[in-house]
């Protein structure tokens, strides 16, 4: 009895502990997990053996269909037509500047002051002009006064009229010297105004204080440009200058702001090839919308008329690795190889453009950094 009691003890024990043990793997989440893959590598090292294939949803290359493009890098350059020189015609010395590179400035805006012997002397000109302009009509008034009288003879009073004609184009002549130079007749000095002769951003200064300014044949002291519309000058090599055409659109995308996208129009093909490298400049004008500088590196893209066809896969599907990009691409019973693909332009849909690697129909896994990371 002791003895069948004994193995009766036993056995309620054993089946508690089974029970027990069910219990605690039923609540366990980890238990309820599918196992984790197993990985095999091939031979190739880019085709990767895994079991339970199923954890790993695939996606179906599909098909898009694009026009031809071509993408080039150029730079920012100010419109030469709206680039205007700030000039002083006035010799002399700088005696206060008032802008400096970079400022926007006004038409009609202070620039800098001159102090000019030339615009001394214009005016001392101008004066002498005038008075010699009063004596001559002092005189001409007197000689029609004799000539009325029968004093003098008409030969004299043709000669007082031929003096004071002569004295009213000195004194047109010196005013327009004044005006040229820069400076006011009523308000004499020899101090030169110089003024912006357009609205716009310093592009270019070559003048300092108490620098020296010797009229046309020096450096212009300023330039002023207006940026409202810029030029984008690309370098396109002669093997691709057939997918350029003067009229067309072509998308602008700054190094500075990548997630910006500019529209421009192609305005010149530039007809001469730099020997060296074998390219032509192609001019794009573009309007600023305040963001573009002077100088920027840019990148532009220009669109075909003829019609391609690329595949689309969605962006989680391509693992950008040491600087390539990469899918997965199911080869049937757990096998997936990886293949290294060109990849275009995001499209909608989050998907991206593949220029070549895979085609349109390949099953590829959804999400290749998961896959990555698995399999390592």
């Amino acid at each position: 009895m002791r003895w069948k009691g004994y193995q009766a003890t036993t056995l309620f024990f054993a089946v508690g502990l089974l029970v027990a043990g069910c219990r605690d793997t039923k609540g366990d989440p980890k238990a309820e997990a599918p196992p984790p893959p197993k990985v095999e590598h091939e031979g190739d090292a880019n085709v990767i053996q895994v079991e339970h294939a199923e954890q790993f949803p695939l996606a179906t290359v599909v098909e898009h269909i694009s026009t031809s493009k071509l993408t080039v890098t150029g730079s920012i350059n100010p419109d030469v037509s709206r680039s205007v020189p700030v000039i002083s015609i006035a010799t002399g010395r700088v005696v206060e500047i008032k802008a400096r590179l970079g400022d926007t400035v006004k038409k009609g805006q202070l620039l800098l002051r001159v102090q000019s012997a030339d615009m001394s002397a214009a005016f001392s000109d101008y004066r002498k002009a005038l008075a010699d302009e009063q004596l001559a009509r002092t005189q001409l008034e007197r000689a029609k006064l004799l000539y009325d009288k029968g004093a003098i003879a008409l030969n004299d009073l043709q000669v007082a009229q031929d003096t004071e004609d002569k004295a009213k184009v000195d004194v047109e002549n010196t005013t327009e010297r004044l005006r040229v130079l820069g400076g006011d007749i009523n308000h004499p000095a020899a101090i030169v105004d110089v003024r912006s002769p357009v609205s716009g951003v310093i592009t270019d200064q070559q003048v300092t204080t108490a620098a020296g300014v010797a009229g046309l044949g020096s450096p212009n002291p300023f330039t002023v440009s207006d940026l409202s519309h810029i030029w984008v000058l690309c370098d396109v090599y002669e093997n691709d200058l057939g997918n350029v055409h003067v009229g067309e659109t072509a998308e602008i995308r700054l190094n500075a702001f990548p997630e910006r996208v500019f529209s421009g129009r192609i305005s010149n093909v530039g007809p001469v090839l730099d020997p060296n490298l074998r390219t032509a400049k192609v001019r794009i004008e573009v309007a600023n919308p305040g963001l573009m500088r002077v100088g920027m590196f840019v990148t532009a893209t220009f669109h075909g008329l003829k019609k391609e066809t690329h595949a689309a896969v969605p962006a989680s599907a391509v693992l950008h690795l040491h600087d390539r990009d990469w899918v997965y691409v199911a080869d049937g019973g757990g096998k997936f190889r990886r293949v290294e693909l060109t990849s275009g332009s995001m499209l909608p849909g989050n998907m991206e453009e593949v220029l070549s690697g895979v085609k349109p129909g390949a099953q590829v896994i959804r999400d290749a950094l998961v896959f990555q990371n698995s399999t390592e």
